[in-house]
């Protein structure tokens, strides 16, 4: 068994394969009455689309969003949604399925292809098929409506590491991550990963990257104290994404090395009745439910699998064999993660506001 649904209230459905002729998502819950275009959903497409610089894989995919339910012209003429399912489809349109010939017998070390068989039997080896990166544009264009439905939440993601090398904190400056291939709001460590990337390129390897993700405007109340916490919710859909290997929420493992005082968010009374934080070490949570602090993730991303340093492996006869994947590849696939870990945020954070509304006399 196979399972394509993420959501409670607010679920989507991705289907489609890397070398298919398309993906795309279905999404359920959406309330009526909700100004959507395509063009609204366009940009974030357009933000994680690849071929857009040498530090990124060179398929050319023009990512175009197309609506094909669930949306209709108000009486003043504006396109909104009905309440019923939206379906929008991507189509794949530079496919070169030849460059994995040489791999249909072989399993890459660090991928699926091994683990996938083992499951079903059967796997598509050109690109991973359904195990692919690429299903994350559809996740991508989920995550454009997600948005729509929590206009009160500002969702800012972008790379912190890459490589080993960390951003400076101090020179955080959000205006600087659409000035760079990066997705970094540092200048000076965007201008370092120039040479790190192009290196890993060069020699055929990779980098990982740690992504980090902010959510301001979320208020106090969403979530749930057990099995619906909005941290483990936040998790489970950070991990659901292609090459994630770790997860923090807040200070996350850093939280283990400090004194339950140094822990503590400190709170005094605000002019407005609400709580004033010192501090934001939970990463705006407490107990699984959003605490009014800006939500805070972060998202290890492993190096890319796809290498073309030839790799010790076995082929399916389970005779020894190297493999080195040709093909367009990410030399560092946690850059075009960033716009994905924005699209899960906003799903997980609108799921979170429609089961809150429900529960509101």
């Amino acid at each position: 068994m196979s399972y394509n649904t993420f959501g409670r209230v607010l679920r989507f459905t991705t289907w489609g394969e890397s070398h298919g002729p398309g993906l795309g998502v279905v999404l359920d819950g959406v309330p009526p009455g909700i100004p959507l275009r395509e063009q609204d959903i366009q940009p974030y497409m357009d933000a994680r689309k690849p071929g857009q610089s040498k530090f990124t894989t060179q398929r050319k995919e023009p990512d175009q969003v197309r609506i094909l339910s669930g949306v209709f012209d108000n009486a003043e003429g504006v396109q909104v949604t009905t309440g019923t399912p939206i379906h929008l489809m991507i189509e794949n349109t530079d496919q070169r399925s030849k460059d994995y010939s040489e791999i249909a017998a072989a399993y890459r070390p660090g991928h699926a292809d091994y683990a996938y068989d083992a499951k079903y039997g059967i796997r598509d080896y050109r690109g991973g098929g359904r195990s692919s990166a690429r299903e994350t544009a559809a996740r991508v264009a989920a995550g454009a409506v997600a948005r729509l439905i929590i206009p009160e939440v500002r969702i800012t993601g972008f790379v912190c590491e890459l490589g080993g090398d960390k951003i400076e904190r101090d020179a955080i400056n959000f205006d600087t991550i659409s000035a760079n291939p990066f997705f970094c709001p540092d200048s000076w460590a965007a201008k370092r990963w120039e040479e790190l990337v192009d290196t890993a390129r060069k020699d055929g390897s990779s980098l990982g990257a740690v992504v980090e993700c902010v959510a301001e405007g979320v208020p106090a109340g969403w979530g749930a104290p057990i099995y619906a916490k909005l941290d483990s919710e936040l998790a489970s859909a950070m991990m659901s994404i292609n090459a994630t290997k770790g997860v923090e929420i807040g200070d996350g493992f850093e939280a283990a090395r400090l004194t339950g005082e140094q822990n503590a968010d400190a709170m005094s009374p605000g002019p407005d009745g609400k709580p004033v934080f010192a501090s934001n070490h939970a990463g705006g949570t407490a107990g699984g439910i959003s605490t009014g602090q800006p939500v805070v993730c972060r998202v290890a991303f492993k190096p890319t699998s796809s290498i073309l340093t030839p790799v010790d492996s076995i082929n399916a006869k389970g005779e020894a064999t190297q493999v080195r994947t040709k093909g367009r590849h990410d030399p560092c696939v946690g850059i075009r993660g960033t716009p994905v870990v924005e699209a899960m945020m906003a799903l997980v954070l609108a799921d979170a506001k429609l089961m809150h509304r429900a529960q509101v006399a």
